[in-house]
C-alpha cells in the first residue's frame, strides 16, 4: 500500500529554515558518513515512488542539485517529482536529468498525481515546511518522519505553525551523532 510520508529536517526548536538557510541542519544528509544517516537516506530513496515539494524548495533544488547530488542520486533511484506551485517555470536547469511536473491545483492534486506515478512505492513530501505542515493540517499524511538536527536556530520557518492539534504514534527512532530520526504514524 502506498503511504504518503511527510519527510523533513527540523532543528530542536521546530524550525525548517533558519537565519542562515538550511545547510546547518541538513548536515546529516549532506555530509555525514555515519551508517545510521546513510542507511536512512538509502532506505528512503529505495522506497520513493514519487516526491512532492513546494515551489520554494524546487527553487533551492534548481540552484543546488547536480546530476550526482540530489534526492536519490547516490542510489540511482531518482523518482518523479511533483512541484506544488501557482507559477510553473517555462524551463529549468534540471529538465534533462530529472522529471519535474508542476501542479497548480494545490497539495491534494499534487499528491493524487504522485500516488498514480508511485505505483506500489511511497510518496514523500519533502518540503518545504509550509507544504509538509499544510499536508499534516489537512489530513493528507499517513506518516511524519522528522530528522531532528542537534541545533537550536532561534528564528526561521516553523514546521508546525497553524497545523492544529494532532495525535502521533511514534513507530521508530534512529540516532546518529548529528541527528535523531523519528517516524510517526499520523492518527486521523
Amino acid at each position: 500500500m502506498t503511504l504518503v510520508i511527510g519527510d523533513v529536517t527540523v532543528s530542536l526548536d521546530g524550525l525548517v529554515t533558519g537565519p542562515d538557510g538550511v545547510e546547518a541542519i541538513h548536515a546529516w544528509a549532506l555530509a555525514s558518513t555515519d551508517p545510521v544517516d546513510r542507511g536512512v537516506l538509502r532506505r528512503h530513496a529505495a522506497a520513493s515512488g514519487a516526491v512532492v515539494m513546494g515551489r520554494r524548495t524546487f527553487d533551492d533544488v534548481e540552484r543546488g542539485w547536480t546530476d550526482g547530488m540530489g534526492y536519490g542520486a547516490a542510489e540511482d533511484a531518482r523518482p518523479p517529482f511533483f512541484v506544488v506551485t501557482t507559477d510553473p517555470p517555462a524551463a529549468h536547469r534540471l529538465q534533462d536529468s530529472h522529471s519535474f511536473t508542476f501542479v497548480t491545483g494545490g497539495p491534494a492534486a499534487a499528491l493524487e498525481r504522485a500516488r498514480a506515478a508511485a505505483g506500489d512505492r511511497d510518496v514523500f513530501v519533502m518540503g518545504g515546511g509550509a507544504l509538509v505542515g499544510s499536508c499534516l493540517r489537512d489530513g493528507l499524511l499517513d506518516e511524519l518522519r522528522l530528522h531532528v538536527a542537534d541545533e537550536v536556530l532561534g528564528s526561521g520557518t516553523p514546521l508546525f505553525a497553524g497545523v492544529g492539534r494532532h495525535r502521533l504514534t511514534r513507530t521508530a527512532v534512529e540516532v546518529s551523532p548529528v541527528c535523531t530520526h523519528l517516524t510517526y504514524r499520523v492518527t486521523r
